[in-house]
This record gives C-alpha cells, structure tokens and sequence, in this order.
C-alpha cells in the first residue's frame, strides 16, 4: 500500500467548502483514501474525488475548519476507502463512517471491503422471493415487501416517516423458522440530534438493537461524510448477507438529505448543474446505492432496501423521487390529507405499489388467498374514492344503495385497515380485510373465487346471524 506524504509548501492552492485543491505531483487514482494532518498534527479522513494531470480534488470527510496552505500535509494511502467489518458489529452504534459512538471498544475486523461496493455479475443475481413481514398492514397485505427487494417510501416533510422507520427496524421479521438469520441495517443520513436519539433509544428500548447496526450521521457532520453515511451502510449490509448468509434489511432515512448533499458538493467542484441544481449523474450516483440490494445465487442470504425520502412541496415529480422510482421496484407514498385526519400510517393505497409482491406472496410464500384479497380491497377502495368524488358534487341522495355502501367501506377502509395502534402479523391484516369486505354485497367482489367467498365471506355472514 502507498504511503506518500505530500507537503503543503506550494502544493495545496485553496480550500474551498469541504473540498482542497492540490497540484498534482504523485501519482494517485480516482477515490484514493487520504488523511488530511492539520498544524497539531489531528488526521481528517479524505478521498480524492477529482483528478487530472495538473490537480486534483480532495474531499474532507470532516470539517476543515483550522487548516491553512501553509502548514497542511495530505498522506495518500493509495487504495479505495475501505470498512474493516466483523461479525461482532450487530448491536454496535456508529458514525457516518463507521466509528463507534456507543462507547464500546473497536469493531474487531475480519474482512476490509471497499466501500463502493461489490462488482456483482448481473447473470449471478437472483430474482427476490419470499417475504418480510413489517407490521403495517398497508404494506404486508397490500403491498408486500419481498427479500431482495429495493422499496422506498416517499414521504413530505412533516410527515412521521421517522416514526414508520424506526417501527420498521423494530418490528420488521421473516415468516417460518429463520428469525435469527434476520439482521437490520438502520441508517439516519443528516438527522438533528433530537431525531438521532429518538432512533438511538427506540431501539434499545425495544431489544431490537442486539439484532441491529445503527449509522447515524447529524445534521452537523460535513456533506462530503453524508455521502459515504450508506454506502458504509450498505458494506456491513454486503458483509452480513453475502459473507455471513444473513438476511438483511437496510432501512434508509432520509435519502433527500443525501442529495441535498451531492449537490452542494456537485457545486463546490464547479459542476454544472441539471434539474433543479442537482447533478446530472445525480440517476448513476444514486443506483450505485438502490442496485446493491438483491439475491446472490449460491449465497444463503439476501440484501433488502427501505430507502425513505420526503419529496420537496410534496411533489412526486421532483428529481429525487423521479429517479428512485426509476431504479426501484415500486413505491409506499405517505399522504397529508390522512395525516391531517389523524391516520396512522397515513399511506396512500391507490399510489402505492410493490412490483415484486407477486413473486413473494401466495402460495408457499404467505397465503393462498393473499394475491386475491389484496387485489380485491384495491378494487373496493378504488371505487370508493370514485364515489366519494360524486358524493361531493351530487350529495349522498343521489347515490344508489349500492354506492353509499362503497362510500361507507371506504371511510371504514381508512379508519380501520389502513389506521393501526399497534404491530398487526400478516394473519391479523388479513382478518381485517375479510371483515370489511362482508360489508360489500356478494355480488361486487368480482376479484374473488367462488370458493374463496365461500370460505371467508358465507361463513361469517352465517356465523354473524347467529350471533344476532
């Protein structure tokens, strides 16, 4: 490994932001790893994010507050940033890059990867099966998260997308006999210290930490670090999965803040700017992140993705979640009309969309009738919002008894399924969805079987009457 030391005398020629502007006069690549050693000789972790023949570029991973053109060294290591990981991470709190935080002693390392990830052949991946429970019901039912899966939730600021994280990484496990295969990556990319707590204590307080990996990046750590935060992240989440066969779930928040990041450093370097001011590499940058999620053939484990991300003036056409939804396999959307109605979660279901649910769900994955009753309550609510539509133009009295049913079943949708006080197992979501669907005449559920209204829908209509 090189070990060159380059003085400051006549080499360093500015420093700007986060970033120092060099000479260039030893030969390094792109990424290098460096450490920047300031006049009381502290060292600041770096990476040489430019280059040319004349100069190149250093990003300091912290701030550069105190270092001067005179009096700075940069020691070049030459090789990528690597994460010396272990399996003795599980239960540990980190920084952005990897420190621990927790007061606990140093990750003991078995294995040193690169942090930009592994070169995975594409005919060596997997298509993602099976499924993840995650206590909500408007996910687990109606739209399913699948291991291997990258599923992100589009949230808007206000919204409680911390506490739909954090319940998520607390609560989320596999059905069948491989819970302890089953790890949690959660990942906090430029949070405020009040939010970084809450995380921090939700978890412990819960047990949930001893199965979990915390990185916690602030609000105040430099915007060069926030863009490392997931992809340290996602090297323990490579270890555990692919070296360790665990399952594992990286739950990622907030994602905006990431490109918030890329874009102040995208104009520190002078970049010239796309949509909005972002970057325009802004689309490979972030699948460099979403495509390290997936299924490795002859790998025991699975690498799954959360990724949560509120959307500018809650505009689902914004860059940010324009480009997630393009390299990601659906997406949760959270609304502020149920929020302001006091729903909790407040997703909305017609918007939402799992693409992988159908690989993960039915048969042999959850339950025979899951497909159909899914696409069924999809159905019903859809045509309840439609009435709901002319009821506010034509009153209730002019619908027929039909449709004030569909009206009813909607607000009763919305109260009842998608609102939840607590944790529901997949078996608990889907009684909630039979009992709403006998309120329906028989003969609008024209997504089911005859036998499955048989089984779920004759039986407690007669069960009912007895009762009464």
């Amino acid at each position: 490994m090189l070990q060159a030391d380059l003085s400051s005398s006549g080499s360093i020629t500015r420093i700007e932001g986060p970033l120092l502007f060099l000479k260039r006069n030893v030969n390094v690549g792109l990424n290098d790893s460096v450490v920047v050693i300031d006049e009381q000789q502290r060292n600041r972790p770096g990476r040489i994010t430019a280059l040319d023949d004349e100069s190149m570029i250093v990003e300091v991973l912290e701030t550069t507050s105190g270092l001067s053109l005179s009096n700075t060294r940069v020691r070049f290591h030459g090789e990528a940033l690597h994460f010396g990981i272990g399996p003795d991470i599980l239960g540990r709190v980190l920084d952005g890059v990897g420190r621990p935080i927790d007061h606990g002693p140093p990750i003991s390392s078995k294995k040193r990867l690169r942090i930009d990830g592994m070169s995975i052949n594409p005919v060596a991946r997997e298509t993602p099966r099976d499924f993840i429970e995650t206590g909500f019901s408007t996910i687990d039912l109606m739209n399913s998260l699948v291991r291997g899966q990258k599923l992100p939730i589009f949230s808007g600021g206000g919204l409680p997308h911390d506490r739909i994280a954090a319940e998520i990484a607390r609560s989320a496990k596999l059905l069948g006999g491989e819970a302890n295969d089953f790890v949690v990556i959660f990942v906090a990319i430029g949070v405020s210290y009040d939010t970084a707590d809450y995380f921090r204590n939700t978890m412990e307080e819960s047990g949930a930490l001893n199965h979990t990996v915390m990185f916690l990046n602030l609000a105040s750590d430099s915007s060069t670090q926030r863009l490392l935060t997931p992809r340290y992240a996602l090297t323990a989440a490579e270890y555990l999965a692919f070296e360790e066969n665990r399952h594992v779930l990286v739950v990622m928040t907030d994602m905006t803040n990431y490109c918030e990041a890329l874009r102040e450093v995208s104009a520190s370097h002078g970049e010239i700017p796309g949509r909005k001011g972002y970057p325009g590499y802004m689309y490979s940058d972030l699948a460099t992140i979403f495509e390290r999620a997936g299924c490795i053939k002859g790998c025991g484990g699975t690498l799954t993705q959360v990724p949560i991300l509120t959307m500018p003036s809650d505009d689902i056409t914004h860059p940010i979640p324009d480009l997630t939804g393009y390299i990601t396999e659906g997406q949760i959307v959270l609304d502020r009309e149920l929020h302001r109605h006091d729903i909790y979660p407040p997703v909305k279901v017609l918007p939402s969309l799992s693409r992988l649910m159908k690989d993960g769900t039915g048969e042999g994955f959850t339950d025979v009738d899951h497909p159909a009753l899914s696409n069924q309550l999809y159905a019903a609510y859809s045509r309840a919002i439609h009435v709901r539509v002319l009821a506010s133009v034509m009153g209730t009295e002019g619908l027929s008894e039909t449709d004030r049913l569909f009206l009813q079943f909607g607000e009763e949708f919305e109260r009842e399924f998608v609102q939840q006080g607590q944790r529901r197992s997949l078996e608990e979501s889907m009684t909630a969805g039979w009992e709403l669907l006998m309120k329906l005449p028989i003969s609008e559920l024209n997504r089911l079987s005859d036998m499955q209204i048989d089984t779920h829908i004759s039986d407690r209509e007669r069960q009912q009457r007895r009762g009464s």
